[in-house]
């Protein structure tokens, strides 16, 4: 991720507008702006088999699955996002065409770039999304996926999963084995 510099702050109503000629995605967070970029093939093919994996568990139901390209609101810390994947149940967000604001999951796949922002500043962001239940990072050099599932209490507990093990989504009612969400991906390192 880096900073567009060149772009001076704007307001959210702004920056949606600014952001729908872009050739490019730019991420917002309270009046500044952030170039996306590139992924690998790794990354790409992963958040890929998530996305089928959720999209066809969740077909026919009140639930969307959203990838890389559909915005996420964070209305607290005046922010969009563009999540790898997200999923909303929430009827409001069926009326938003432009940005979504209720997820309920979210996931994103690591890069070196981005890891310490995605564990980080971006989670704590995420975590005032008061729909969500759980925060999934995905590793795309090795197979480590972390899921954080918020409990009854509003704590953030982390469930690590590697190789041989099955994801429980418990949000949307999904066992998702972690050989599927790597398949046809080549980690860097195992």
């Amino acid at each position: 991720m880096s900073f567009a510099a060149e772009q001076a702050p704007f307001d959210a109503a702004a920056y949606l507008a600014w952001e729908a000629g872009q050739p490019d995605k730019h991420e917002y967070l309270d009046g500044e702006v952030f170039a996306m970029a590139g992924a690998s093939d790794a990354h790409v093919t992963i958040a890929g088999n998530v996305f089928i994996a959720l999209r066809n568990h969740l077909r026919g139901g009140p639930c969307s699955v959203f990838i890389s390209d559909m915005k996420l609101q964070v209305a607290a810390d005046n922010a969009f996002f563009y999540p790898d994947v997200f999923v909303t149940c929430a009827s409001a967000d069926k009326a938003q065409a432009e940005y979504k604001s209720r997820a309920s999951l979210v996931i994103e796949v690591l890069s070196p770039s981005t890891s310490a922002y995605d564990r980080g500043a971006k989670f704590a962001s995420y975590r005032k999304l008061p729909e969500l239940r759980e925060y999934v990072l995905i590793d795309p050099e090795r197979v480590s996926v972390d899921l954080f599932r918020r409990d009854e209490q509003g704590h953030w507990v982390l469930y690590p999963y590697e190789a041989g093990q099955t994801v429980e989504l418990a949000s949307v009612g999904l066992a998702l084995p972690v050989a599927a969400i790597y398949e046809d991906a080549e980690p860097a390192r195992a």
